[in-house]
């Protein structure tokens, strides 16, 4: 039977029709292995000049998610402490220092880049490109994941990077579903309302 997706019907449940927004998480770790797996298909998301900017911050438990606790959102506070894992997404500003190795074909690639706002403008965009794909790299390492925006993110940062070229942009708690883990499921907008043809 011919369809117009390539993803087996299990895979497409997987990424994207059953995955939803974990609000509680069981008490099963999330191992290193499982990480570097979902790095594994992260590190292929597409970004201008192959920037890369995405960086990854690991919170397990212990004194690092204590300083984390203290910068989110109250009504984050409670699934953020019981997750096995937290990432804290965040763009390097700093990304253009990379490009003579990730862009070499352009050897003025990192000049390109000398206006510092400019600069942390395109960090952040590509990045967030790079955060679709984290999510969906969660996904099919058959884990849920939490994404918040819900924090101080300019108090993470001084505490976390203390000033240095990285900004947070977005919380993801990581791990198996635990009990009442989903809300209901809310509406999506139809292809006709979304989908326009020029």
């Amino acid at each position: 039977m011919n369809t117009p997706l390539a993803l087996s019907p299990d895979a497409q449940d997987l990424l994207f029709r059953n995955a939803r927004t974990a609000n509680a998480f069981s008490d099963e770790p999330v191992t290193d292995d499982q990480i570097a797996a979902i790095y594994d298909l992260v590190k292929y998301a597409p970004t201008a000049m192959n920037a890369q900017p995405l960086r990854i911050v690991i919170v397990r438990q212990g004194a690092a998610r204590e300083r984390l606790l203290k910068h989110v959102a109250d009504g984050n506070r409670d699934k953020t402490a019981n997750a096995p894992v937290v990432a804290i997404l965040a763009a390097d500003t700093d990304f253009h220092e990379n490009l003579a190795r990730t862009f070499p074909h352009f050897p003025g690639a990192k000049s390109a880049f000398a206006d510092d706002v400019a600069r942390e403008q395109a960090a952040r965009f590509n990045a967030s490109l790079q955060i679709g794909y984290f999510l969906l790299g969660v996904r099919a390492a058959g884990l849920v994941a939490g994404p918040m925006g819900g924090f101080d993110a300019n108090s993470l940062d001084d505490d976390f990077f203390a000033g240095g070229p990285l900004k947070s942009l977005l919380l993801v708690n990581i791990g198996k579903p635990g009990e009442n883990a989903w809300y209901d499921r809310l509406p999506r907008l139809e292809q006709d309302e979304v989908v326009f043809t020029a």
